[in-house]
């Protein structure tokens, strides 16, 4: 299969873990064709988008339009992910048909165009991203361990300092002060009775149509047992341009309030976890040279004033 159109940020991602994401590069060809036999697959077509792993456009054996997603094994596809998409059972997420662990691969329902590519305003997108996302806060946690809140918020800490670090301090003091604030912050406040179902990635690149044009569903969950407040926050670090355009501080504190409104979250939960994945965020695309991360170091650098 050839492999010509696999995005740049899933080649890059797999680069960046050296010779096993080489590897999984060169053997990926010859997964795709056995996936696409055993399966009885038609129309093969890779997918724009996707940061780790490959999706592509496939028809099943009887017509039904379907997505085949292949994930290096350190992405764990068959572990969150496959435990959250079973839970759900096609409610708030795309539903899966079938998975194959040896090639690390999940066969899903293809859902319409990515809500990023519709056109609409930020203001439009951000209340389907909390009309989608009050299904997802309401689907069952699956069995199994999921990072929890304090964990994830530990995560990103971790992730923050040491990433800041080794790319030689393109934040300033403040930034990473607050940063570690608020980290300690979030963890205290993990309360597993206010905890859900959180998607952990949940911005408008991952919310799809419905083929039937009646909602959103969402591909690709990291999976968290955590508040709601932070699948609230990732959409938080979105679309930093807009904030750039005004002063973001005042702009991001409008911005939190109307996610804060339209899902009856508390704002200040939401506003800490934005800044937390407005960071980590913007440092993970430096490291990898890819996005908008110079408008979200902007962004941060303006936050931190707060």
């Amino acid at each position: 299969m050839d492999l010509s159109r696999l995005p740049e940020a899933v080649r890059r991602r797999a680069l960046d873990e050296g010779e096993r994401g080489r590897a999984w590069l060169a053997a990926l060809p010859q997964v795709l064709d056995r996936l696409a036999s055993q399966w009885r697959l038609e129309g093969v077509d890779i997918l724009d988008g996707g940061s780790e792993a490959v999706a592509m456009a496939v028809t099943l054996p009887d017509g039904r339009p379907a997505v085949l997603k292949v994930a290096p094994p350190w992405a764990d596809l068959l572990g969150a992910e496959r435990r959250v998409l079973e839970a759900a059972g096609g409610v708030g997420f795309a539903e899966l048909y079938a998975v194959d662990e040896a090639a690390h691969a999940l066969l899903l329902e293809r859902l319409g165009t990515r809500l990023d590519l519709l056109g609409w305003t930020p203001g439009a997108q951000m209340d389907a991203l909390c009309g989608a996302l009050t299904a997802v806060w309401q689907a069952p946690v699956p069995r199994g361990d999921l990072m929890n809140g304090a964990e994830k918020a530990r995560r990103l800490g971790r992730f923050i300092a040491e990433t800041a670090q080794a790319l030689g301090g393109p934040l300033s003091a403040p930034v990473l002060a607050r940063a570690a604030a608020y980290v300690a912050d979030r963890a205290a406040a993990h309360d597993p009775a206010r905890a859900v179902l959180a998607h952990g990635d949940a911005h408008a690149a991952n919310a799809l149509q419905t083929l039937d044009g009646g909602g959103f569903k969402f591909i690709d969950p990291d999976g968290l047992f955590i508040e709601p407040a932070y699948d609230l926050g990732v959409i938080m670090r979105e679309w930093p341009d807009v904030l750039l355009e005004d002063e973001p501080l005042g702009a991001g504190k409008a911005r939190c309030a109307r996610l804060g409104t339209l899902t009856g979250v508390d704002a200040e939960a939401i506003w800490r976890w934005g800044y937390l994945e407005t960071v980590s965020t913007g440092l993970l695309c430096c490291k990898l040279d890819l996005f908008d991360w110079r408008e979200m170091f902007q962004v941060a650098e303006a936050w931190a004033a707060d």
